[in-house]
């Protein structure tokens, strides 16, 4: 009753009145509002855990001051994006990788884990003949899709091959090696990859500006697994600026994409990924009724045949 009441008298006020009224309730908040570190009632609880109730045990002296504004120094200057660009780069990103996900687009030809038919494994194999369509499209998402994917990686690898810059993948795939290779042979790959590839009149010789060089050749001195750093950055970079681009433009990318496996749909429904399946095999439980029906059959015409010969006998 309190509640309409007020809510009634809130009505009933006037326009201006109720401008004042909220200014006034603004500026009570913006006043009695507690400093930054300073105890606030309304914060505390066992559950809400929050940065205040770590600063309160700190002494407000002159460095807690500086560290505050420290801190909302880096905060003003730290770089944001418009929640409008953020939703919109996810909405691109969910409509690109749609088609690719098993549970809103299912697995064609069929859900191999859920069925007998192993056809979806044997397609996706790491290395296959002919691949299927939407494998050889998400080659084109991104430079990382490509090299992600094992076959993708051939593919790339031979294109290179027939441009000469084969060896920027050979030592991508170096320094990948030394990054992840065992502690105790990383003096003797640093030194295998700057002789092949680094090294004046290398036998497969990569292009990397004087200053990448001077780097790299001061963290040989003291070889350790991520001294090759730099380079490799440097010439990823340059894949995927300038090869990875041609390759979706030639010829082998296109005759790769038409000449791929398109495995038959099954029927859509409104929720695809309820749809059912057509090598589905039948359940165990819909095949003990049917095995049974026989027996009910043969108890029925024996009382029908013991009821006829009591009648008879009658």
């Amino acid at each position: 009753m309190q509640a309409r009441e007020q809510l009634r008298a809130a009505k009933q006020r006037r326009k201006g009145d109720r401008i004042v009224t909220e200014c006034q309730e603004q500026t009570y908040w913006l006043v009695n509002r507690p400093p930054p570190g300073a105890l606030n009632v309304m914060e505390q609880g066992p559950e809400r855990g929050n940065c205040y109730t770590t600063r309160v045990q700190m002494t407000k002296n002159m460095d807690f001051y500086k560290r505050e504004i420290e801190y909302c120094k880096k905060a003003m200057s730290r770089t944001r994006v418009k929640s409008s660009i953020c939703l919109e780069a996810y909405l691109k990103f969910n409509d690109q990788y749609m088609p690719h996900d098993p549970i809103m687009s299912g697995c064609l030809p069929s859900n191999p884990w859920i069925t007998d038919d192993t056809d979806y494994w044997s397609m996706n194999a790491p290395t296959v003949t002919t691949p299927t369509k939407l494998r050889v499209e998400r080659w084109a998402f991104n430079f990382g899709e490509l090299l992600g994917d094992p076959l993708g990686h051939i593919q790339f690898m031979e294109f290179l091959k027939k441009e000469f810059s084969a060896e920027n993948l050979s030592f991508w795939e170096a320094c990948e090696d030394l990054r992840y290779g065992e502690q105790s042979k990383i003096a003797e790959s640093v030194d295998s990859v700057y002789q092949q590839f680094l090294a004046p009149g290398a036998t497969r010789w990569v292009n990397i500006d004087s200053k990448t060089m001077e780097k790299t050749l001061e963290g040989i001195r003291r070889p350790h697994r991520y001294v090759m750093d730099d380079a490799q950055m440097h010439i990823y970079m340059l894949m995927k600026k300038d090869s990875y681009p041609r390759f979706l433009k030639s010829d082998m990318y296109k005759t790769l994409l038409a000449e791929a496996v398109i495995p038959p749909e099954t029927k859509k429904r409104v929720f695809p990924f309820m749809r059912k399946q057509r090598h589905s095999s039948p359940s165990p439980a819909l095949l003990l009724p049917s095995e049974q029906e026989p027996k009910g059959e043969d108890k029925s015409k024996s009382l029908a045949s013991g009821t006829s010969t009591g009648e008879g006998e009658g």
